[in-house]
């Protein structure tokens, strides 16, 4: 609906006698349609950062939406854990504020592949707002379009792949498989019970390292290596953390929801890290001792293995996060790239960080191009695409050599890891923005960009963010 100003005219008595002040201000529509307007611009934020989406890309999406339908003047203001949103009406009349709080977090991508549809209808000026409020809450209110036990499956599927993926062999992928499909059951369980996930972490991580020491114990299977067990354990519950909007929003400049899912990382990664340190010194006080193996080979060493293993490890992480099967092929092709512009990398001597950051922008600049092309978010390619990269075995190495050896070095080690997973992230980040000139084809947009956009409209408002 068009915005018009309003010029009315009032005695000041301050001023000179009969002289007329101007007052201006939105002309906006009736309370109740406000009301609506921004309870539909902060449920489709909440969707947006439920998901795990930044800041930037919320704020932009909750402007945009109240801007399609007649409030020009909103400000935004996003933390981690809510959403606050303030329509200016002009000096005679009060602003209305209204809040939203997220209580719950989870990856939904076929959600939110149709709040990104219903967004680019909004902005279009293809809907009414009381219709894409009902649209909304259909979306909000529908089941996953999976059952639980093909999240289950598919995270076991992921396991399987990052095992081929770090040089192991069948026995060691459906071993994985299966402790992986353990581990997401007992979690369901906990969860329910609402144990918080700091604590589902440590069980996540003790499940993982007490299997690979009992089969080191028992010499069941001679020939599997439990550090190649315990990181592939590591890579599929680090794969769930919101790296990518984390960096996100620090680049941004949206520190206060950087730091709060800094610290959610930090927390829920201590975790783990609890949980596999305690069951390895567990297994030294019982007498069973593993050993931290030589470096893996670089992951070009089997290009037919690896590339496939790539593009299954995303691809089966979409799945396990209830993707659409359009984006499980999409996550495949980022898993493939990702994987393989690493391998090409490292084997020309380039560092470990260095291989993941271009890697990562690679991963990032091709979903930018192809992925509003296909009606795919960004984010799903950006998340999927990294997830074959994450330095689970690194951080194995760290931990046994600081609980077993006691070596100091692991340290450093763990440095090595923590670099790794915040070189994927800001590559990510890096390749979307260097996309987006590409993707709309026109260069001069360039300079027109608030920050990268992951989620949420290309073209959010008329109004430039600051």
């Amino acid at each position: 609906m068009p915005v018009r100003l309003r010029r009315r005219r009032y005695h000041d008595p301050r001023t000179a006698p009969g002289l007329w002040q101007p007052v201006e201000g939105p002309s906006l529509p009736d309370d109740s349609t406000v009301h609506l307007v921004l309870d539909l611009a902060l449920r489709v934020g909440e969707v947006q950062l439920a998901s795990g989406a930044s800041a930037a890309d919320v704020t932009a999406t909750v402007i945009a939406v109240a801007d399609a339908y007649g409030l020009p003047r909103t400000e935004v203001d996003v933390i981690y854990t809510s959403i606050t949103v303030s329509c200016h009406r002009g000096t005679e009349a009060a602003p209305i504020t209204s809040l939203r709080v997220v209580r719950s977090r989870g990856s939904d991508y076929t959600r939110l592949a149709a709040v990104e549809d219903l967004i680019r209808r909004i902005t279009a000026n293809r809907i009414k707002a009381e219709d894409a409020y009902a649209e909304l809450d259909r979306i909000s209110k529908q089941p996953h379009p999976y059952p639980r036990w093909v999240a289950t499956l598919a995270w076991a599927g992921m396991a399987a792949a990052v095992a081929f993926l770090v040089g192991g062999g069948a026995v060691l992928a459906v071993l994985a498989a299966l402790v992986t499909a353990m581990i997401d059951r007992v979690g369901r369980i906990l969860n329910r019970r609402a144990l918080p996930f700091f604590f589902q972490q440590v069980v996540g991580g003790a499940l993982a390292s007490a299997t690979a020491l009992a089969l080191h114990a028992t010499h069941l299977l001679p020939n599997v290596r439990p550090s190649l067990l315990i990181a592939t354990g590591i890579v599929v519950l680090l794969s769930g953390l919101s790296l990518v909007g984390t960096v996100q929003d620090a680049i941004t400049g949206y520190n206060v929801t950087a730091a709060g899912r800094t610290v959610e990382i930090a927390l829920l990664t201590a975790g783990l890290i609890t949980g596999i340190a305690l069951t390895l010194r567990a297994g030294v006080q019982f007498g069973v001792r593993t050993s931290a193996a030589d470096p893996l080979p670089p992951l070009i060493s089997d290009v037919p293995m690896q590339f496939a293993a790539g593009a299954a490890t995303s691809a089966f992480f979409a799945l396990a996060a209830y993707a659409q099967p359009r984006a499980l092929l999409i996550a495949a092709a980022a898993g493939a790239v990702g994987t393989a512009s690493y391998g090409l990398l490292a084997l020309t001597g380039t560092n470990a960080i260095a291989c993941a950051a271009v890697a990562a922008t690679v991963v990032g600049f091709g979903g930018a191009v192809v992925s509003r092309r296909l009606r795919t978010p960004p984010l799903v390619v950006a998340v999927a695409g990294m997830v074959p990269l994450l330095p689970g075995w690194t951080t194995y190495r760290g931990l046994y050599q600081l609980t077993i050896d006691g070596d100091a070095a692991g340290l450093s080690t763990l440095v090595l890891a923590a670099g790794t997973a915040l070189a994927l992230a800001s590559g990510v980040v890096l390749g979307e923005f260097l996309g987006r000139p590409v993707r709309s084809g026109l260069s001069r947009l360039e300079r027109k960009l608030a920050g990268p956009r992951l989620s949420g409209p290309l073209r959010p408002a008329r109004r430039r963010l600051e």
